[in-house]
């Protein structure tokens, strides 16, 4: 059958053609879900942003251990997370400038040891969540309302290192039964040092100690800080934690045994790096912590809703080759 222009489309023809029409919208709808599913398949996945504040400029066991924990709890750095890290050069006042950047950089959530930072980031944002480590009273300074119930964006690890002061003074005594004056190494300008420094003064007096005070505010103080802690006829040395402590433990540990001065640091690595004694949290323990508090967060947990954990682990450890060192003999007992 021959059509013309003029003549009319049959029945069967138009059929035809409606049959076409509906198979090129099948085949259409069919492409385009296709094409949507292999686009939203190739998307890449959220890249969760973790940043980092601390004073010191090269990578510390803290930082190099809460990565471990995270890769071990899915987050591969470039892969599903990426960090971002900024140091202070153990120089208090860059903190803020510090905090302010990784605010504008947008980070997820906020990881940072100690009091100094913790304070600097808190105060350049109140939305970002803010893990802490290493504050000694969180409460006291106004980083938390309440241990259980911190508030706001800023949850963490405490260190209760104020309460520990005592602690460490009596087991000093113990090593060394014979010193009387103890010289006290810490940083005036940070708070949770200086706060060691004044929950020191009851238990020394308890345990008959006079304590020299030694205010060291920046790394190339140290020497001078141990001269006149020398002339001062101090027999030991107690080491307070702090930033500028953490970022000079070889060179504080140095100077303790050139000045043959037994000491007791906070944490073990002090010992690692040369010190004598410390005396202080478990860091295995707080690390897996504060790397578990990350995950909860990007994962939807609140601060508000994670309550600020205590230490329930403690090691002594005694460096005998530093005591050797110095001419010193532990008693057995200790």
């Amino acid at each position: 059958m021959v059509f013309n222009r003029k003549s009319k489309t049959c029945p069967e023809q138009r059929r035809r053609i409606q049959n076409l029409k509906w198979l090129g919208l099948s085949v259409i709808a069919f492409v385009l879900v296709v094409t949507g599913a292999v686009a939203q398949a190739q998307q890449p996945a959220k890249i969760a942003k973790i940043g980092w504040l601390s004073a010191r400029p090269a990578l510390t066991s803290a930082q190099q251990e809460i990565v471990r924990i995270l890769r071990d709890l899915g987050y591969v750095d470039g892969k599903n997370v990426a960090f971002e890290f900024r140091y202070a050069d153990n120089k208090l006042d860059r903190f803020p400038a510090l905090a302010d950047e990784l605010v504008r950089l947008k980070v997820d959530v906020l990881l940072t040891p100690g009091t100094p930072g913790a304070l600097a980031l808190k105060n350049a944002t109140r939305t970002i969540p803010i893990v802490f480590l290493d504050v000694t009273d969180p409460v006291a300074a106004g980083l938390v309302d309440s241990l259980a119930r911190p508030g706001g964006n800023v949850t963490g690890f405490s260190s209760i290192e104020a309460v520990l002061a005592g602690k460490r003074l009596e087991l000093l005594k113990e090593a060394v039964p014979k010193i009387s004056r103890v010289a006290v190494l810490w940083n005036p300008h940070d708070p949770s040092s200086a706060q060691q420094w004044k929950e020191s003064q009851l238990p020394a007096r308890e345990l008959g100690l006079q304590l020299h005070s030694m205010e060291v505010s920046s790394a190339d103080k140290f020497e001078n800080a141990f001269k006149d802690a020398n002339q001062a006829r101090s027999s030991a040395l107690f080491v307070i934690a702090s930033a500028l402590a953490a970022s000079s433990q070889k060179r504080i540990a140095e100077l303790a045994t050139k000045y043959r001065l037994p000491a007791i640091y906070p944490q073990e690595n002090f010992v690692t790096n040369g010190g004598l004694i410390s005396y202080g949290p478990d860091q295995a323990e707080r690390y897996r912590r504060a790397a578990t508090y990350v995950d909860k967060i990007l994962k939807g947990t609140k601060p508000a809703d994670l309550p600020v954990e205590q230490p329930k682990k403690f090691d002594f450890i005694i460096n005998l080759k530093a005591a050797k060192q110095i001419g010193l003999t532990i008693p057995p007992n200790v």
